[in-house]
């Protein structure tokens, strides 16, 4: 190939997103910023951050495919240049063996740093060679106008900065690898080198001039060992070796950091050291292992001459990180440290732990780094993200020896105990009839109401702590109280001279609402009055509705009941406290609850006239709420109100703690809801259909139960809140959900305990909690005026905390057309059990824009593979069932046309996840000022169902021998099986001939899906879509499995057989003509051996087809509606009785399959009690699942064997254009491999398209539905001879060509895309090539370049323009980047 055309064609690498691997601040002036600049490396670019802003100034690529490891900075050289408004700086950029020299030039535009910009330049200096090994750090000497290099086998190499030359290399006597290197000094005559070695030991040591010692003492002190080996060179005339000052040793383990302190009389290392710690309390003793050490090197010298040298000694070691350390900072009163354990922990220097900050997720926190004047502490790790956060310090020598840091509002929290009047006296042994406190409310940081079960409600003024005013307001006749509920006076329908309306309910089921005014010195009792609401001792709860106001009030009892009473604001207004002479509240509505469990929350909305109550065990119910209703008057309009629709299972079995009507929309009303297991739900109700559907969710995994979430003053989504307050075991913590950090930890013995909490304008300086412990009421208040919140901040985007193993790209015409610039969505799957959807767009800084979490796989199953369905297909029949039970039932989106995402990995799991099209809804919403975030928003992802393999009680499982299909595809044997035969087959042949039966091992099931593919199916005689999924197992099978849509009830279609070893990739095609008349569907599968394989799926998809139609969703059980989490929200515990049992036994006896329930039960030994309801198991009613059931095998329609020498790791499929006659269809495939090379192969396909009906098999086929039980759901086969409603079609599959470059890539091939003009490969060399595939069928290396990912495991590439000039390829593995190709034609445009 020419030269000229090879550099037509481009490649041009793109932002990287994944670890952090370097950090160093820039300094400022004062004049501009009193914080200094970020300089951030991840991949082979420098990210400059504006600290104060949290804003990404510039980006700058500074190497090609090498990581940058390290940033080393050499300030301005004099004050003036410092104290400009512009300031140059000399930043040595290195990463593996190769060094570059820059020029930072920060300045900015004004001389007011609020009025100007910052603009930072990044201008290559010296390109220095590369080195023979890896360099580990690098130091200025700015005295000697050289840079120091640190190399991995101990030597230091000096490179001169004015001759741009390596001047001197000096070689330790220490001959050895290291894991790590930090210098110190600003000359060579003070510089340090601190070595850390394979062998656990350090080794410092420094460069002195050969000459003669003029000490003999200090010769015999300080020996060099081997000195006729060290490395002599000359720099000003003067030879340079190699001294060793000390040998520290006790570390265990590797050494992966060291850090010096700013004097050069401290050093600090870190490694994997571990170390068992028993410990001993009054009730157990328990051991726990710490993985990760500090020490701390202590030089007995003060001066850092060399004859005043003394040695080193370890004076603390910390311990507490529970995995290794990576990173360390020290100063003169603190010490950073930073590990695998995703913690980064602050220590004084006596040792004590000051703080810990968990806000990181993956393998760990690679950097930590600190400024001591500004405060600011710096995190970053695997996860991509960078946070910020302020730590104050003072310098005087009492804060220092108590560890020198010292939170700067510490001083300002109020921390003090209250005790109710009565209660003082009897803080001793209590009886029955001893007062104690019940509840407590705060409504402002200074007012804290307080209920006793004497009946007694106190009203506590707490403004100075010291003297706390107690004022009695009332006894409520003797009985204790049970609940109570506060409406605060900052409610605009209220008169001025109320403050607050409290709502009392008592053990005798009486309820008081007290109306309360500001006196001169204490609250006054403007009115009270009562009202008999439950019978005794069944009054459990009173709840205001703040949407509805002070008029009415709701009442629950334990059996579900929600009672809703209207109060007269008359009676309100009235100064009259004689509550005899007509009531002044009635009985409006009734709401019960289906699930009978007690009411633990509510909220309205009068305008949307609905009610939605959570209940102690997980569920939420809506109930109509009419205006006819509201506006009544009188108590004769009293109704029993039944719900609309309920969600079971919504916290599993952990109860809902708070729920809000958030957003509402003309056709819907979002829903938030907060519960005892830690997570945040989110739910869309649907006014027409009268359905609830779950949206999503988050774990706060630092809560284990959530009690509310709120947000902040200055917020941008008043709505959805940003804070989340909570448990954990005996801690009270408020979370930042926008910063996943954690702002207040307040210990406090548990939730069990009365308690309750307020927060101002800025929650972090704004925020009262108090709880009763040993009958006293414990207050911690921080109120103090703060203005805008700076820290902490997240100045890079959270991305997968581990490897990524399989992506995407979300490919949609219509968002396609609409975004400008090449905007692309990528779904990726990590081995964390994570699938998220990032954002990318070439146009804006950083390209990197956004990142969702869509959801988890259950228990954190790692993904394996992902696959997006862009297109829904037709299908047609001729059989017209309108009497059929599929009808229209409302699904998680209540468009007909859903496209998907799958992703499949660990444990078998399976997890579908459907497309949001919510362009409608923002139209009315806050997004349409900003384009960007209109267009993003329009592409996201909710869950919407998981299929999980069985647990059975067995160790194995059973599975008969199925249909066997000829290599035509048609059924070698041709038998209609009804119900009685099914119960013969099960009580005679898997008595008689168990050896007949393959046996399949269940015990310690390890197995894991490598690859899925899917499409879409929608049937035009009905209104349901079925979407068919091929997973390929590690056990070597590949199934064929079918979702039915809306009603998301999964089946098993067919196995596809033989497969003698695993499949790693899979890839399918669906042919139609431009009529939609009859489709045929492939499968083209890569495995281990070498082999691909070409499937025929066109009968079984037809025969599950025709089936669908006569599935009635109404006789299953509610399917699984909401995500497993593995924190106790498995959908909620099914409660069983005798009654049920009984109810059940006669089920199944009046359907007869009776004995054939028990002969399952008995033979295959079965566990007979059902699965949690939202399980992905359903069952029919009235029937049990047959395990023992028949599969539909499919035999391979082609096989190649020893396409390549190992394992396929990597398979594409693409239509090739005008490569042959019209009725042909031409494809091509390529696939990559563990032998490196790259396999192109075409082939024909032609297929005989016709209406796929049953034809002459029509009245058979109609007989076997009626008389059977044709299908069994939720991974149950679907037993179904093919033959018998699919006509025969003569598909036909010629080989046309194959082409093979054997060393394509210099190491495993990890992925491949084609579109049959060009393909992309990636390999683990970090190369991506690009090949030309000409007329001739042949393809060629046109162009290639070094990605910084590491260890790459998938590729993906998406065509951004119709004449297919202009490509973006996205390679993910150690993090994600992403890659143009733009062809000769689209470089002659842009360059116009």
């Amino acid at each position: 190939m020419a030269a000229g055309e090879r550099n037509s064609w481009r490649l041009r690498t793109g932002p990287y997103l994944g670890e952090i691997s370097a950090l160093s601040f820039i300094p400022l002036s004062p004049r501009v910023s009193s914080f200094p600049l970020l300089l951030a490396g991840t991949g082979s670019e420098l990210l400059v951050y504006d600290v104060e802003s949290a804003k990404l100034i510039n980006t700058f690529q500074v190497f090609e495919g090498v990581r940058v490891h390290g940033i080393s900075l050499r300030s301005p050289d004099t004050k003036e240049d410092f104290f400009s408004s512009e300031a140059d700086y000399l930043v040595a950029v290195f990463g593996e063996r190769r060094v570059k020299l820059f020029l930072l030039r920060v300045g900015v535009g004004l001389s007011d740093r609020a009025s100007g910009e910052l603009s930072v330049r990044l201008d290559l200096v010296q390109r220095l060679p590369g080195f023979d090994h890896w360099i580990l750090d690098a130091c200025f000497l700015k005295e000697d106008e050289l840079l120091a290099l640190g190399l991995s086998d101990n030597s230091v190499a000096l490179w001169d900065l004015t001759s741009s030359a390596v001047v001197s290399r000096v070689t330790s006597s220490e001959r050895c690898l290291l894991y790590s290197m930090r210098m110190w000094g600003n000359s060579l005559k003070v510089l340090r080198v601190a070595s850390g070695t394979i062998f656990n030991e350090i080794i410092v040591w420094k460069l002195i001039p050969e000459s003669p010692p003029s000490s003999p003492v200090i010769l015999m002190e300080h020996p060099c060992p081997n000195t006729s080996s060290c490395a002599i060179t000359q720099i000003d005339g003067r030879n340079y070796v190699a001294f060793h000052l000390n040998r520290l040793i006790g570390h265990e383990g590797s050494i992966f950091r060291m850090a010096w302190s700013s004097d050069g009389t401290k050093l600090m290392s870190v490694s994997d050291d571990r170390r068992w710690v028993t410990c001993r309390s009054l009730i157990f003793t328990y051991i726990c292992l710490y993985e990760g050490s500090a020490r701390i090197w202590i030089s007995g010298g003060q001066e850092q001459n060399f004859d005043n040298f003394r040695e080193f000694s370890s004076d603390l070691i910390l311990f507490g990180h529970n995995a290794r350390i990576w990173d360390c900072y020290m100063t003169h009163s603190v010490v950073i440290t930073a590990g695998e354990d995703c913690t980064c922990r602050a220590w004084g220097m006596n040792g004590n732990l000051l703080m810990i900050f968990k806000e990181h997720i993956g393998r760990g926190i690679w950097r930590c780094l600190y400024d001591p004047d500004s405060s600011l502490l710096v995190s970053a790790g695997f996860d991509s993200t960078i946070k910020v956060h302020q730590l104050h310090s003072y310098s005087s020598m009492e804060t220092r020896e108590q560890g020198g840091l010292i939170d700067d509002l510490k001083d300002q929290r109020e921390i003090f105990e209250i005790c109710a009047p009565k209660l003082t006296k009897q803080l001793g042994l209590m009886d029955s009839k001893s007062e104690y406190v019940r509840c407590i409310r705060f409504t402002r940081e200074n007012i804290l109401f307080v209920a006793t079960n004497n009946g007694y409600l106190y009203h506590a003024e707490l403004s100075n702590p010291g003297n706390v005013k107690w004022t009695e307001l009332l006894q409520v006749s003797e009985a204790q109280i049970i609940c109570i509920d506060i409406l605060s006076r900052n409610f605009s329908e209220f008169s001025l001279d109320m403050e607050e309306i409290v709502a009392i309910g008592d053990g005798k089921g009486k309820v008081t609402v007290v109306s309360l005014t500001n006196g001169d010195h204490a609250p006054k009792v403007l009115l009270s009055f009562s009202w008999s609401a439950e019978l005794e001792r069944q009054l459990l709860g009173v709840h205001w509705c703040r949407s509805l106001g002070c008029s009415y009030l709701f009442t629950s009892d334990p059996r579900g009941m929600l009672k809703l009473w209207k109060i007269n604001k008359d009676s309100l207004q009235s100064n009259s406290q004689n509550t005899t002479i007509r009531p002044s509240a009635f009985l409006l509505a009734m709401f019960t609850s289906s699930f009978r469990h007690r009411i633990m929350c509510i909220d309205a909305l009068s305008k949307e006239e609905i009610l939605i109550c959570g209940d102690k065990r997980g569920n939420i119910t809506l109930f109509p709420l009419s205006e006819e209703l509201m506006v009544a008057n009188h108590e004769d309009v009293m109704k029993n109100i039944t719900s609309l629709d309920h969600f079971k299972g919504a916290h599993g079995i952990s109860s809902v703690t708070s729920i809000y009507i958030v957003r509402s929309y003309s056709n819907h009303v979002e829903i938030q809801t907060t519960g005892a297991d830690g997570c945040i739900c989110y739910f869309k109700y649907y006014k027409t259909q009268h359905k609830v559907e779950f949206l999503g969710m988050k774990q706060v995994k630092e809560i284990s139960i959530i009690q509310s979430v709120f947000s902040s003053s200055n917020s941008e989504d008043m709505v959805l809140g940003n804070y989340a307050v909570g448990f954990t075991s005996v801690d009270f913590i408020m979370w930042d959900l926008t910063n996943e950090t954690k702002t207040i930890k307040i210990p406090c013995g548990g939730w069990r305990r009365p308690y309750s909490f307020h927060f101002g304008a800025v929650p972090e300086h704004q925020n009262c909690f108090a709880y009763l412990k040993d009958h006293i009421i414990h207050v911690h208040r921080l109120w103090v005026v703060a203005g805008e919140k700076l820290f902490p901040k997240v100045l890079h985007m959270q991305y997968h905390g581990r490897e990524i193993h399989s992506l995407c790209f979300i490919s949609l015409g219509l968002l396609s057309k609409i975004s400008k610039g090449c905007r692309s969505w990528i779904a990726t799957g990590c081995e964390d059990g994570s699938v998220r959807l990032a954002r990318y767009s070439p146009i804006e800084m950083g390209g990197w824009s956004e990142s969702i979490l869509l959801g988890e796989h259950v228990g954190g199953s790692a993904v394996r593979s992902i696959c997006f369905i862009p297109k829904i297909y037709t299908f047609r029949s001729q059989i017209h069932n309108t009497s059929n039970g599929c009808a229209y039932h409302t699904s998680a989106n209540s468009n007909e046309d859903q496209l998907l995402l799958l992703s499949v990995g660990s444990k078998q799991v399976l997890t579908s996840w459907v497309l949001l099209n919510s362009t409608a809804e923002i139209r009315d919403s806050k997004y349409l000022s900003d384009p960007s975030k209109f267009q993003f928003s329009s592409v996201s992802f909710q869950w919407l169902s998981t299929h999980m393999p069985q647990k059975f009680a067995n160790s194995r499982r059973k599975v008969a021998k199925p249909i066997k299909l000829s290599e035509e595809g048609s059924c070698s044997e041709k038998t209609s099986i009804d119900s009685d035969q099914i119960s013969r087959l099960m009580s005679s042949e898997c008595r008689k001939d168990k050896h007949d039966c393959t046996f399949v091992d269940q015990i310690d099931n390890d197995w894991r899906y490598l690859a899925v593919t899917a499409f879409l199916l929608k049937h035009v005689n009905s209104r349901f879509t079925v979407c068919f999924i091929v997973v390929a197992c590690s056990d070597a099978t590949v199934m064929l499995r079918a979702l039915l849509l809306p009603h998301r009830l999964w089946f098993d279609v067919a196995l596809l057989v033989p497969t003698k070893s695993p499949i790693p990739s899979l890839q399918h095609i669906v042919v139609t003509d431009s009529a939609q008349i009859g489709n045929a569907y492939f499968l083209i599968s890569g495995s281990t051996d070498g082999s691909i394989t070409f499937w025929d799926l066109t009968e079984a998809v037809g025969s599950f087809m025709h089936l669908a139609l006569d599935v009635q969703p109404q006789t299953f059980i509610d399917c699984q509606r909401r995500p497993q989490t593995g924190r106790g929200s498995q959908g909620g515990r099914r409660w069983r009785s005798l009654a049920n049992l009984s109810f059940e036994k006669r089920s199944r006896n009046s359907e007869g399959i009776n004995d054939v329930t028990n002969l399952n039960d008995c033979e295959n030994g079965f566990e007979t009690s059902s699965t949690s309801e939202n399980d992905q198991t359903i069952y029919p009613l009235g029937t049990k699942l047959n395990l023992a059931s028949e599969l539909h095998e499919i035999r391979p329609l082609r096989v190649l064997n020893s396409v390549h020498q190992s394992g396929i790791n990597c398979l594409h499929v693409s239509k090739m254009e005008c490569r042959g006659p019209k009725s042909e269809r031409i494809y091509c495939v390529i696939s990559g491999g563990d032998d490196q090379s790259l396999h192109l192969l075409g082939f024909s396909l032609q297929v005989e398209l016709t209406d796929q009906g049953c034809g002459r098999s029509q009245p058979t086929c109609r007989n076997h539905i009626e008389d059977a039980t044709s299908y069994h759901p939720s991974g149950s086969s679907f037993v179904r001879e093919c033959s018998d409603c699919t006509a025969e079609k003569d598909n036909k599959l010629d080989i046309l060509f194959q082409n093979r470059i054997s060393s394509a890539h210099s190491s495993a091939v990890k992925g491949a895309w084609t579109d049959g003009t060009w393909a992309f490969s990636i390999g683990l060399d970090q190369r991506i090539r690009c090949w030309k595939i000409d007329d001739s069928c042949g393809f060629s290396e046109c162009a290639s370049v070094i990605v910084s990912v590491p260890e790459p495991e998938a590729l993906d590439a998406i065509i951004c323009d119709s004449e297919r000039n202009r490509y973006q390829i996205a390679v993910a593995g150690r993090g994600m980047q992403m890659v143009e190709f733009i062809t000769s034609s689209a470089a002659d445009l842009s360059n116009l």
